[in-house]
């Protein structure tokens, strides 16, 4: 037990030490992939070696390999870096080892997922009495709530799809944004519904649905099972759709509403943003991701559903040995780790003023990096910023790859690129908690320089 005391310290160390240095490594380190390889690799040894060794090995070889993505400059994809007290909670998920399964597996894991997801829907404003279920992101997240509407869908219109699957059943549409992210149409795949179930809709400018083609859309097939797909916060823009408006008219056509707000969901939580996602609370489903805003340590997404019936009969399975122990489940893994714990943490460090701080704090960078950028010749900035997510072309889409490249190799900050509007541009998603006003004007010094 001793040794184990000393390498948890050790460990401790190692991760204080990583964490405190950050602001000051490469955000992209200089890597030879091969030589990493090997380091790491070889034939499997045939005898094993004591833990301090192992973890020695292991830091050595990896370390500097590590992107600094938890780190205040990365503002590539939309991530976070994990809160002080959701790694401690993390590094405690590790050692208590809970199989976070049900109350029988353990009672605190699900004794805190509980709270964790009370405090969820408070700071969302999403209905009280929703299910909730912790999942691996936003994907997952996705694929269990459209579970959930294709066995409502289908339940409305006589089918029993966890019974008689979708061959001979009723053909489901499912109306989305143009714009959607490309979660939808996977987790759509996954399910069995096929991407010719997707029906796309018009989006404006910045990528949120037109309610008019909206309304044409539902009104064209009134009798078929539907599902209405809307966004909280576009990927590339930040663009919300009008969700109180897609939810009013979706159910005045029997549909089944669900919000991908990965990230854009967030803005509920700030009384400044909160307008971006007025009605929100009316839809039927919900995901959104814990590792991007709300900085909890990677894997961790949230799922939502106004109808926990037809949530918990999407993801239920018996088996002998569970019987008597209440099995039902509302996320698809049964042999699952406890991220309540880390969200909770994070959610009680924060509390609510603080998740509405961060909110706005990294909406008013994304401002910043906007302001500064767009002083700079030859620079134009291709969204208007209403949350944290700002694109930006420095000319022709070769000059703008080539920003791109040199910023990304320069490792000052870490920016990646898309393309909009059959346009390339730089993107820029802000949303770490240790991200200040000096790292925004330290990166846009950065870009000057490499522009030029």
């Amino acid at each position: 037990m001793s040794d184990l005391a000393d390498g948890l310290r050790r460990t401790a160390d190692r991760v204080a030490h990583y964490r405190r240095t950050l602001g000051d490594r490469p955000v992209a380190p200089s890597v030879d992939p091969a030589a990493l390889g090997a380091a790491l690799g070889g034939p499997l040894p045939r005898e094993g070696a004591a833990p301090e060794a192992v973890i020695d090995e292991l830091v050595s070889a990896v370390e500097p390999a590590l992107v600094a993505s938890a780190g205040p400059r990365y503002f590539g994809f939309v991530v976070g870096g994990a809160l002080e007290a959701a790694t401690c909670a993390d590094i405690l998920t590790t050692g208590w080892d809970q199989l976070a399964f049900n109350a029988t597996s353990s009672p605190a894991a699900a004794a805190v997922e509980e709270v964790a997801g009370a405090w969820l829907k408070e700071a969302l404003g999403l209905p009280p009495g929703a299910s909730f279920g912790i999942v691996t992101g936003a994907q997952t997240a996705n694929t269990v709530a459209l579970a959930a509407a294709r066995h409502r869908v289908l339940a409305g219109a006589g089918w029993d799809v966890e019974a008689d699957g979708l061959t001979g059943g009723p053909r489901v549409r499912v109306i989305v944004g143009e714009e959607r992210h490309a979660t939808i149409d996977r987790s759509l795949r996954l399910l069995g519904l096929g991407a010719s179930a997707v029906e796309p809709v018009a989006a404006d400018r910045q990528g949120a649905i037109e309610p008019g083609a909206l309304a044409s859309a539902l009104a064209a097939h009134p009798d078929r099972p539907t599902i209405v797909c809307v966004q909280a916060g576009n990927v590339n823009t930040g663009a919300c759709d009008e969700l109180g408006s897609a939810c009013d008219l979706a159910h005045e056509h029997g549909a089944w509403v669900h919000v991908d707000g990965a990230f854009g969901l967030w803005a509920a939580a700030s009384p400044a943003k909160r307008q971006l996602v007025a009605g929100v609370e009316r839809a039927d489903s919900w995901a959104a991701d814990g590792h991007k805003w709300l900085n909890v340590p990677y894997d961790t997404g949230f799922v939502f559903c106004a109808d926990r019936e037809a949530h918990a009969a999407s993801m239920a399975y018996t088996a002998s040995y569970l019987a008597g122990q209440g099995a039902g489940t509302y996320v698809p893994e049964s042999s699952r780790r406890a991220r309540g714990f880390a969200t909770w943490a994070a959610l009680r460090e924060l509390g609510r003023d603080g998740i509405a701080e961060l909110v706005d704090r990294c909406c008013a960078l994304a401002e910043r990096f906007g302001e500064q950028l767009a002083a700079i010749d030859g620079v134009e900035i291709g969204n208007e910023i209403v949350l944290n997510q700002v694109l930006v072309s420095f000319g022709s889409d070769e000059q703008t790859d080539r920003v791109i490249d040199a910023v990304q190799r320069d490792g000052t900050c870490w920016m990646g690129g898309t393309t909009w509007g059959g346009r390339r541009y730089m993107r820029i998603a802000v949303s770490n908690w240790s991200t200040t006003e000096a790292d925004v004007d330290r990166s846009v010094a950065a870009i000057a320089r490499l522009a030029a």
